[in-house]
């Protein structure tokens, strides 16, 4: 071998096993020393450096990814859109739509009247537009007495509302009665029925 074609290494002192030695004497050639690939630490590599990486045995071939058809996507958000639109109107419409209206009032009872020492069943039957809302009433008897403010919810897609009065008699007789039912809220409205207690001795 040649002087030219001497190549040596130069390692770090953490690359020695066992107990140090002494340090070598230094080298010289008459040639210049080749200038090293890369430094690592303290160890210097000479030569052609690392080996490139191998190409694979084979082709590899990646599957190109599906294509979603032309308007797709649109049609999809159309649809959604299409949802949301009428679950909002739908919403809306329940809560601003037409206000609860009353179509019709219609009050009535058995007309034999009630047994001695009982009670009457008056039946007021209230049609509407089916819209939810609140209905305001009072009832008036013909012996002088009139019940309190009262209300009754009716909610949305009912059409027929049923109120109910129950009069109590007793004792002995004859009395022609009538009931009569005030509609107030939504709108005025009033219905009235006449009946006859018999109750003889």
């Amino acid at each position: 071998m040649s002087e030219d074609d001497y190549s040596a290494t130069v390692l770090g002192s953490h690359w020695f096993i066992g107990p140090p030695q002494q340090p070598a004497q230094t080298l010289r050639f008459d040639t210049p020393d080749p200038a090293p690939d890369r430094v690592e630490g303290s160890v210097l590599r000479f030569g052609p450096g690392v080996t490139a990486a191998m190409p694979a045995p084979f082709p590899v071939a990646t599957a190109p990814a599906p294509r979603e058809p032309r308007g797709a996507g649109l049609r999809r958000y159309a649809l959604a859109a299409v949802v949301l639109a009428a679950v909002l109107a739908y919403l809306g419409w329940q809560r601003f739509g037409p206000a609860l209206e009353v179509r019709d009032v219609a009050v009535s009872t058995d007309q034999k009247g009630p047994a001695c020492d009982s009670a009457a069943d008056v039946v007021a039957l209230v049609r509407t537009n089916g819209r939810p809302g609140t209905l305001t009433y009072r009832w008036l008897r013909s012996d002088g007495s009139r019940s309190e403010q009262l209300t009754e919810r009716v909610p949305s897609g009912r059409k027929e509302a049923t109120l109910h009065l129950l009069w109590t008699f007793q004792g002995t007789g004859t009395y022609p009665a009538k009931a009569e039912l005030q509609l107030t809220s939504p709108g005025q409205r009033t219905a009235e029925v006449q009946f006859t207690y018999r109750c003889r001795p």
